[in-house]
């Protein structure tokens, strides 16, 4: 497997601790980055007009794929995946990759590397004003009536006249692409393919995640 790899994919698995050089314990989530299979290759030159690589990761039933994506993996000779997505690679590295390859993690990332985590966040349904944008709330005292929890005005009379786009308010609250950057491995174990971030990561337990090389880092 190329060292140029831009990432992986991987599941969640949970949080746990760890103890560093200087016996200070230190909150790590551990990630499950194994079976990353090759599953499509796209180039500049061809119909895609840029360059990426398709991964793939566990295993779906057939019986719960259409046909049409069954033959979209029967050409990577590959069973269909639970889960695929596509990262952007450097022109020169594509290359190192054949459809159909299994990707490792040893050679891709190490102790110290700085990473960016990118998941779905937990999902909290419809949330008011103060647990979606941590709202004050309103005085409780004083004669206040039914107002307790509210987010207060949203207009701005005359001019301009109507509620100003992005107006914090009421809404669904999670479920969405989140990426956390700078990140730091604080482990990497190559037998069972596990990484060990330090901090936390979003979404739940069991949830995909994408481990790519930091872009600021």
């Amino acid at each position: 497997m190329p060292n140029s790899t831009p990432g992986l994919l991987g599941r969640k698995i949970g949080m746990t601790q760890l103890f560093d050089e200087n016996n200070m314990v230190v909150p790590v989530t551990v990630i499950d980055v194994s079976g990353n299979v090759v599953t499509q290759l796209k180039s500049e030159d061809g119909a895609d007009g840029y360059n990426a690589v398709q991964l793939g990761i566990g295993e779906r039933k057939s019986s719960q794929t259409n046909q049409a994506v069954q033959g979209h993996f029967a050409k990577a000779n590959t069973s269909v995946p639970a889960w695929t997505k596509e990262l952007r690679i450097e022109a020169d590295q594509a290359g190192n990759y054949n459809v159909g390859d299994t990707l490792q993690l040893d050679g891709t990332f190490a102790v110290g590397d700085k990473v960016d985590v990118t998941g779905t966040s937990k999902g909290r349904g419809f949330t008011g004003v103060m647990k979606r944008y941590n709202f004050a709330g309103f005085i409780r005292s004083h004669g206040t009536h039914e107002f307790f929890r509210h987010g207060g005005s949203i207009g701005t009379r005359l001019t301009p006249g109507h509620v100003l786009k992005g107006k914090k308010m009421p809404g669904h609250m999670g479920a969405a692409q989140v990426t956390v950057q700078n990140l730091t491995i604080a482990r990497v174990d190559n037998e069972k393919n596990l990484v060990f971030i330090r901090g936390g990561i979003p979404g739940a337990n069991g949830g995909n995640v994408v481990i790519r090389k930091a872009v600021k880092g």
